[in-house]
């Protein structure tokens, strides 16, 4: 089984940490291969990270999608992926905020373009904020294990921070998630490096 990421995706990251904890029990086997956009584009049809290849059965096995990945990993390593559909939406909502954040980081950085010179900008730059103080509103573990969908909120909150996308300054709920998963030897293993 191949992992295809970089290390610096919050998608990808997620991936990683789902890998880790499987190989903790010892039961799965996976190469992670750093790749970049170029490759990407090249070995994936969707053009992005991350995807993964397997072999099953002598069957050629392809994922294009960090949700399937993730789901791929678990199944893989015999835990459960997303325990209720509570979590599975917030999941679900992390993602639209994601995709949304990691538009306007892209869009800013290649295009320089920016929410001030687009109004469809503006409105993904208010979703992200919106659901900040939305998912404040819950309280998360306060320890590993994490489920899916706070380690796809940590990963994230840690992403948004590490590019400068987001501020969560008195966002307890979430300042104190973020700790939480910080202080999780899996989660601090697969931090961007720094300087990326």
């Amino acid at each position: 089984m191949k992992l295809y990421g970089s290390y610096t995706s919050p998608f990808v990251r997620h991936c990683r940490i789902a890998l880790l904890e499987g190989q903790l029990n010892g039961n799965l086997a996976c190469e992670f291969i750093e790749t970049d956009a170029d490759s990407s584009a090249k070995l994936s049809p969707t053009k992005k990270v991350p995807f993964l290849q397997d072999q099953k059965a002598g069957k050629d096995i392809g994922l294009t999608d960090s949700a399937s990945i993730l789901m791929y990993l678990r199944e893989q390593s015999g835990k459960s992926f997303l325990k209720d559909a509570q979590d599975f939406n917030l999941f679900c909502n992390v993602n639209t905020v994601l995709d949304a954040a990691v538009n306007l980081f892209f869009l800013e950085k290649f295009d320089k373009i920016t929410p001030e010179q687009s109004s469809y900008l503006t409105r993904h730059r208010d979703r992200v904020e919106s659901a900040l103080l939305h998912m404040n509103e819950s309280s998360y573990s306060s320890q590993a294990p994490f489920t899916d969908g706070e380690l796809r909120l940590a990963c994230f909150l840690d992403w948004g921070l590490f590019r400068n996308r987001i501020n969560i300054d008195g966002l307890d709920n979430l300042q104190a998630l973020l700790k939480a998963a910080r202080s999780f030897d899996i989660f601090a293993q697969t931090a961007p490096p720094i300087g990326a």
